[in-house]
């Protein structure tokens, strides 16, 4: 079956590019949430203007990929203990949220992160994702879609999210499209 989860954890492109490889995703899309303006682009929403977060929008088919093992893969590609940044990305619009769209996402959500908390898992740092009802889902410019994969080459790209999808890769290559990758 069908289903949506809206994440934000920094920079779009990476938590993209990371989901489009698993297995289970069938899509990935980079966009706006959670804000306050009536519509978001990337100038406005990083401008700190409309209160948006960067998120991507997953689809995945429950019977392939548990919403939990999704919660892990997001919760392992940020740093969920920092507030307003992540890496060079600095801003409420890099805040750590999920989105959820049904109670049991939210219900599984708040009992991991709880659990994580509880455990000092982080190293004594509580987790700061916010735990938020799906709000309007403005995709991001196509430009921004598939940005990764259309230019590793970019600095901040070969810099920094290319060794991060390595290490997700590695981790999670059990659940990968193409295992190996």
């Amino acid at each position: 079956m069908l289903e949506k989860i809206t994440l934000g954890a920094g920079c779009f492109w990476c938590i993209e590019a990371a989901f489009n490889s698993v297995r289970g995703i069938e899509s990935a899309v980079s966009g706006y949430m959670g804000g306050s303006a009536a519509t978001a682009n990337y100038q406005a929403v990083c401008g700190g203007d409309t209160g948006h977060v960067e998120v991507v929008q997953l689809t995945y088919d429950s019977n392939l990929i548990d919403i939990k093992l999704i919660l892990e893969m997001f919760l392992y590609l940020h740093d969920p203990t920092s507030m307003d940044k992540q890496g060079n990305d600095v801003g409420s619009q890099y805040r750590s949220v999920w989105f959820y769209y049904t109670p049991q996402q939210q219900q599984v959500a708040e009992q991991l992160i709880g659990s994580l908390n509880a455990t000092d898992a982080y190293s004594g740092e509580p987790i700061v994702t916010q735990i938020r009802a799906a709000e309007p889902f403005y995709a991001a410019e196509s430009y921004h879609q598939g940005y990764v994969n259309a230019n590793p080459q970019q600095p901040y790209c070969s810099l920094l999210v290319v060794p991060k999808l390595h290490k997700f890769r590695k981790e999670f290559s059990a659940y990968l499209k193409q295992p190996g990758l």
